[in-house]
């Protein structure tokens, strides 16, 4: 038997590798395994939100993503009688370096981060599968079976299901998943359309339901997603059944061909009941599935991985108490709950046959929703929603707020914004952040941490700061603010560094 690890991977979709490509950059001894031979060659998620960006650009991969990718700043929304251009992000998205929703298949995010991982020496098993895993004194041991046939047992302090829908961790924390399957089927194809402006997403909004047409460039150019259409005959999807499609429910003349992969699928909307049991843990679709509206998915797991590599990291090198380890549940459960329902009630508005919500498409929607997009407050707040820029954790047990609270700029919990200096970029690494704000000279050159120089680094921003006035704040490893007070006294963050990050 090998040396116990500290953490056991499974699975190594975007959530798995993400939570490697953390774990390593936190120098933690860990192995990520997957079943499948392969990495994904199929599209599949084809959308990265901006804050998932901002996150991953720490590990040197966003910009190596941007370049791959299609982004995209508009939306053409086909009504009936009438297609209204919206710009995408254009507002509300001010503090970001990333205000676009890049469209890159996930095979090519899978490819990026696996590279990077290669880049630092780490090797996905793959063709490796999880068949046992019991907890037993400090360690969860674990039975492996790779590829030639051979099985392996291996001990590991934690075990991090990464393996979707189906997860073999899940089952084997005796976790509920709890939910229920929608009625409909849908259809996905990768393929050419002729007729379409390239550049921008297409939706078009029928009484039979929704169409989308998303800018991939690779594989093909296009993304096609549509409700199998009722009395329809089922079975293996044909390029003759999405033309039909697209004639039917669009009034242009689009020419469909050359398709790279064509499927048909499900959706679920099902929740973990725990996302930690012991010494095992949940992300991704492990945890939670839901509708693909909003292209919420992927990019929700991959922020679970992070929120969860860099406390793992630091509980597993003695650096933070084991009760940080509780804050992964506290604050991405409500996140995964918020996604669910927030798809869910989009989905219904979108393929829902009742004929109050099919006049609401047919009817009203060409009159309201011009309306709407004028709204500019309204469209911010949809868009720091959709792009995930307004996730927060002001109501978690590591978000603290000390005296004089500055009245602007980020609270205790939000997300770091970026300023045009950069910010986000300079305090980018897997350790903490302290920051200065207000005139040097009211602060020491080296802050007193008690022997936590090596964990957290101190940056004095002088006036070029998201606060007002004299501040003072602790970036969390994630770009989370955790830890929030105006003037110079610091002895409320020591108290909280006590709690979360004792010093040596």
């Amino acid at each position: 038997m090998t040396a116990p690890l500290d953490v056991l991977v499974v699975g190594a979709g975007p959530t798995g590798l993400a939570l490697a490509t953390q774990l390593r950059a936190c120098a933690t001894p860990f192995r990520i395994v997957d079943r499948s031979l392969d990495r994904a060659r199929e599209s599949r998620a084809p959308a990265i939100q901006p804050r998932t960006l901002e996150m991953l650009s720490a590990f040197g991969v966003a910009d190596d993503l941007v370049d791959r990718g299609s982004a995209a700043v508009g939306l053409h929304l086909h009504l009936p009688r009438r297609v209204l251009h919206v710009p995408v992000f254009d507002v509300g998205c001010d503090d970001t370096p990333y205000p676009f929703l890049l469209f890159l298949p996930q095979s090519e995010t899978e490819a990026v981060l696996t590279a990077r991982l290669a880049e630092r020496d780490v090797t996905v098993e793959r063709g490796t599968e999880l068949l046992s895993a019991e907890p037993e004194d400090a360690h969860v041991r674990c039975r492996l079976r790779r590829r030639d046939g051979a099985e392996e047992t291996v001990r590991a302090r934690y075990v991090v299901g990464c393996d979707g829908a189906h997860s073999t961790v899940r089952a084997r924390a005796g976790i509920d998943f709890e939910g229920y399957a929608y009625p409909q089927t849908f259809l996905l194809a990768d393929l050419e359309a002729e007729g379409l402006e390239p550049g921008v997403a297409h939706t078009y909004m029928s009484a039979a339901g929704l169409l989308f047409f998303f800018p991939l460039g690779t594989p093909a150019t296009w993304r096609m997603i549509a409700m199998h259409p009722p009395g329809a005959p089922g079975g293996e999807v044909t390029l003759d059944l999405l033309q039909r499609i697209a004639d039917d429910w669009t009034p242009d003349r689009l020419s469909l061909c050359d398709p790279v992969w064509m499927t048909s699928f499900r959706i679920h909307n099902r929740g973990a009941a725990h996302y930690r049991k012991g010494p095992f843990f949940l992300a991704g679709d492990a945890a939670h599935i839901h509708s693909p509206a909003g292209g919420q998915g992927m990019n929700t797991g991959i922020q679970d991985a992070l929120n969860l590599g860099w406390k793992l990291a630091h509980v597993c090198r003695g650096a933070a108490p084991e009760e940080l380890l509780d804050t992964y549940q506290a604050e991405r459960a409500p996140v995964g709950h918020g996604v669910r329902r927030l798809t869910d009630r989009a989905f219904t508005v979108g393929t829902s046959s009742h004929p109050a919500l099919r006049l609401a498409r047919t009817r009203l929607a060409p009159h309201v929703a011009p309306l709407l997009l004028r709204a500019t407050g309204a469209r911010a707040r949809l868009f720091r929603t959709v792009s995930e820029l307004g996730i927060h954790y002001r109501r978690g047990p590591a978000s603290v707020t000390g005296p004089r609270r500055p009245r602007q700029g980020p609270r205790a919990g939000d997300r770091l914004p970026d300023t045009p200096a950069g910010l986000q970029r300079r305090v980018a690494g897997p350790g903490y952040h302290l920051l200065l704000t207000g005139p040097a000279h009211l602060w020491p050159e080296v802050p007193p941490l008690g022997g936590r120089r090596d964990l957290v680094s101190t940056h004095h921003l002088g006036t070029r700061s998201p606060w007002p006035g004299i501040t003072h704040a602790l970036v969390r490893p994630d770009g989370y603010v955790g830890y929030l007070a105006g003037g110079t006294d610091l002895t409320g963050l020591r108290t909280h560094l006590d709690r979360w990050l004792p010093a040596p």
